[in-house]
């Protein structure tokens, strides 16, 4: 279990799944495996598996506790969550309940859920099914949402490509009165803002952590992969605005040079987490041990 260190603020990765998963030019239509060669040295194995050919994907949450608060951002794919167009989430059941448990975290014990936004594979946990019915997991949290993506997605709600979760993963919480919308930044406790940061999804945000004199930023679906500091105009197959997307990746890679802050992507591979420095028109890695 990774955990990193923000003054007397921890953070700790709770893992749903990590493994080969998606095909690279496919995932990244401006990939190409000329390009992707030369950096396989740190790229492979570790956020490239060469024996599949395929990218190395983690879905995982970031559970923050602070003096006052215990925390999660973005709750991974969920137990019984219809993907079947990827067969490595379709309906499957996962330990992350298990794994929230290992690092002493009852579902109770949750003050906040924070959502960089709502695509499927990032609100999975926020119900569980019980007696057929998706109830909220944390049922003493508040669950806080963009109000410009809940607006976007209830225009919407049977979007096929979001796999049902506006209606079973959503909904459910704000019909129980748990949900916060919110606009612009915003601030969690004294530490944590929570910021816009569009281009994957209208209302998609970031969420800063500022804690003792270090820094961090979560990032959500900002990056998917580590490739993208190497090629930061490469945008996902599933980045709804290109333009934006690509400006406020560089706008956030930016920010973590300037102010030293660790990188807390949902996605990458192992170590999980990394420093970031210029290298030319694009930015290079420094990732923890």
């Amino acid at each position: 279990m990774t955990t990193f260190s923000f003054g007397d603020i921890s953070v700790t990765r709770i893992e749903e799944s990590l493994g080969p998963v998606f095909n690279p030019t496919t995932f990244i239509p401006d990939l190409t495996m000329a390009a992707l060669e030369p950096h396989m040295g740190w790229f492979a194995p570790n956020h490239y598996d060469p024996e599949t050919g395929l990218l190395v994907i983690s879905m995982h949450s970031w559970l923050i506790r602070t003096p006052q608060h215990t925390i999660l951002i973005d709750t991974c794919v969920g137990d019984h969550t219809h993907m079947p167009a990827l067969p490595a989430y379709h309906m499957q059941q996962f330990p992350w309940l298990a794994n929230l448990a290992s690092a002493g975290i009852q579902p109770e014990d949750i003050d906040y859920v924070l959502c960089t936004h709502l695509h499927s594979d990032h609100v999975g946990w926020h119900t569980r099914l019980e007696d057929g019915r998706h109830v909220p997991t944390f049922p003493n949290a508040r669950y806080v949402f963009s109000k410009t993506e809940i607006d976007h997605f209830a225009a919407s709600p049977d979007a096929e490509d979001n796999n049902g979760a506006f209606l079973n993963r959503v909904m459910p919480v704000i019909d129980a009165g748990l949900s916060e919308l919110v606009e612009g930044d915003h601030a969690i406790g004294d530490s944590l803002t929570i910021t816009p940061a569009p281009g994957h999804t209208p209302g998609h945000v970031a969420i800063t952590l500022n804690n003792a004199g270090d820094h961090g930023l979560f990032i959500g679906d900002a990056m998917h992969s580590a490739i993208q500091g190497v090629f930061p105009d490469w945008n996902s197959a599933f980045c709804q605005s290109p333009d934006e997307a690509r400006a406020t990746r560089r706008r956030l890679l930016e920010y973590c040079c300037e102010h030293n802050a660790l990188l807390m992507p949902q996605h990458f591979g192992i170590p999980f987490a990394t420093r970031v420095r210029p290298q030319g028109d694009a930015f290079a890695f420094d990732f923890m041990p």
